[in-house]
């Protein structure tokens, strides 16, 4: 029996794979589109679902473009790129409706407008692989296959900020002509509005030489240069050397200027995240008189625009580092009516200072993890309104879940395309009180 056949698609799994069912079993099959007839590969085959991968498409869908990576299909990177990205946003927005239905067992009164924007050239945070690989004898430097295990050899990044994206076959000349060229692992890519700070791992010290290399690369391509020897706090500035260890970004919306320093966590797509400060702050519909709780605050991305339309802000956030560069934030600003906390939000915290009844409106921006801990209490902050940002679906429809359990109402949801071409699913959503 050959391990080749034919079918029709007829809808996308939560990661983009085409669904068939063939003899009454379904079959994920990757790189296929929904509407399409294709002939597909087994390559996985199971008791309940067999795994399938794209041969040849023989009747297209209307939503099947062009690839803008010329390497789709080997990089792992950016697996959706052959949908619309009409299509893309619309499976996003699905996947995120079945999760709340299906883990939250919630559905929300409305669904919000998705958040789009550029779909190349976004992303200003990264991090680069680097490997010298013998049986080429050449070094590379980009991400990793589909299979993750090897390397893709890049010329180019499509969607990294083009002042790196385009630069990947410089930064590999650049680290062969290093003595060191096979004992630097990475390149940390951070991107603000003005400058682009790259932070190179290296495993054994580099001598004068190299850093000087180093320095002039980055003075020929306009680049911050850091080294990291070691762990997070090795992590050090070698050019320019003008004492300034802080990129920046505007949020001309609010007047705002947040600094950061290259290592800090910061929203990877600059437009979605100006989109999304406002869409929080419509859905909070802050009043000069509100208290707000900024949970996961981060540097201040909500907690300071925030700021500028209620009465006070108190942002906790669980790296004491993140803290300082919040307070470092509001005064830069001239921001006064915050206070920032340092604390575990995946622990017991209603026996923190800050968890007390007082409150009129939080905001929870967790990492992938979810928020778990906090929703399971919030109810004795007896707040009106909680707006929940969130980077997986499926730990937010959990939380979605224990909200409503908690007398919440889940009025409305939607979904940002934070990551185009990706399967990465981000999104915001609002609960008020019953």
């Amino acid at each position: 029996m050959t391990n080749i056949f034919m079918t029709t698609i007829t809808d996308l799994s939560h990661d983009g794979r085409g669904i068939a069912h063939i003899n009454g079993k379904t079959t994920f099959v990757k790189g296929a589109l929904p509407n399409e007839t294709v002939s597909a590969q087994y390559t996985n085959k199971r008791s309940q679902f067999d795994e399938a991968q794209l041969v040849e498409v023989i009747t297209p869908s209307a939503e099947r473009v062009q690839p803008p990576c010329q390497h789709f299909g080997v990089c792992g990177g950016c697996s959706i790129q052959h949908m619309s990205p009409a299509l893309q946003i619309q499976h996003k927005q699905q996947v995120l409706l079945n999760q709340l239905k299906h883990f939250g067992h919630v559905e929300p009164e409305s669904i919000l407008p998705p958040l789009t924007g550029p779909t190349l050239g976004y992303r200003r945070k990264g991090r680069l692989g680097v490997r010298y690989v013998r049986k080429k004898q050449r070094l590379l430097v980009g991400f990793r296959e589909i299979n993750g295990r090897m390397l893709a050899d890049l010329k180019q990044c499509e969607v990294l900020d083009p002042r790196v994206g385009k630069k990947l076959t410089d930064l590999a000349a650049l680290i062969t002509n290093l003595t060191h060229y096979d004992h630097i692992p990475q390149i940390e890519v951070a991107a603000g509005d003005d400058k682009v700070a790259l932070i190179f791992r290296h495993m054994v010290a580099l001598d004068d030489v190299e850093k000087q290399q180093l320095c002039a690369f980055g003075q020929a391509h306009h680049f911050d240069i850091y080294l990291q020897p070691a762990g997070m706090d090795s992590i050090h500035k070698i050019y320019p050397d003008d004492g300034n260890l802080r990129l920046s970004y505007k949020l001309p919306h609010e007047q705002l200027e947040l600094l950061f320093h290259p290592a800090d966590f910061t929203q990877v797509n600059i437009d979605i995240n100006q989109q999304m400060i406002q869409q929080a702050l419509n859905l909070l519909d802050l009043s000069s008189t509100d208290t707000v709780l900024d949970l996961f605050c981060g540097l201040g991305n909500f907690t300071l625009p925030m700021a500028k339309h209620c009465r006070h802000v108190t942002g906790v956030e669980g790296d004491a580092n993140m803290v300082k560069r919040g307070y470092e934030n509001a005064q830069h600003n001239h921001i006064e009516n915050v206070d920032f906390y340092s604390a575990n939000l995946m622990e017991d915290i209603t026996h923190a200072p800050w968890f007390k009844p007082g409150y009129d409106k939080i905001l929870i921006d967790p990492p992938r993890a979810g928020a778990q801990e906090i929703v399971t209490h919030i109810a004795k902050l007896a707040v009106k309104r909680i707006v929940y940002v969130s980077c997986h679906p499926a730990t937010l429809a959990r939380d979605a879940g224990i909200l409503v359990q908690q007398g919440y109402r889940l009025k409305c949801v939607g979904a940002m395309d934070m990551f185009p071409h990706t399967e990465h699913v981000e999104s915001i959503a609002m609960f008020e009180k019953n």
